[in-house]
């Protein structure tokens, strides 16, 4: 029989749940300064809710405020917190900054999405 160590399991999702982007670590410090957030000790909610165009869409902003289940995160000096239900659709998964032609924002570069819409915003599974 196979055991596995809670802490251990919590470690391998460190280290590969979210990975923040240079371009998109810049862009999260610079708004969150101009928000009112401290990129050092406050961090970046990002969640997965029902809706959107291909079923489920993402959420992003900061926060200063831990809840209990969260998880939390760290890459490239970016703070992530991940709720409960969200966790599972988010492993792996980049935040990316984009400026092109489509316009500027956050994309979720996301290896479990099956498909995703036009803008990046929703995807299913």
């Amino acid at each position: 029989m196979l055991y596995i160590c809670t802490p251990f399991v919590e470690k391998l999702y460190s280290s590969s749940m979210i990975n923040v982007s240079e371009i998109a670590k810049r862009q999260v410090e610079t708004l969150m300064h101009e928000d009112g957030f401290n990129p050092k000790t406050d961090f970046v909610r990002v969640g997965v809710k029902s809706g959107g165009c291909s079923g489920l869409s993402y959420e992003l902003k900061f926060d200063k405020t831990q809840h209990e289940s969260d998880k939390i995160f760290e890459d490239n000096g970016i703070k992530i917190v991940v709720d409960t239900k969200s966790f599972l659709y988010l492993v792996g998964t980049t935040l990316d900054y984009s400026g092109g032609l489509n316009g500027n924002g956050f994309v979720f570069n996301n290896p479990n999405a099956n498909r995703t819409c036009g803008c990046g915003e929703s995807f299913s599974m």
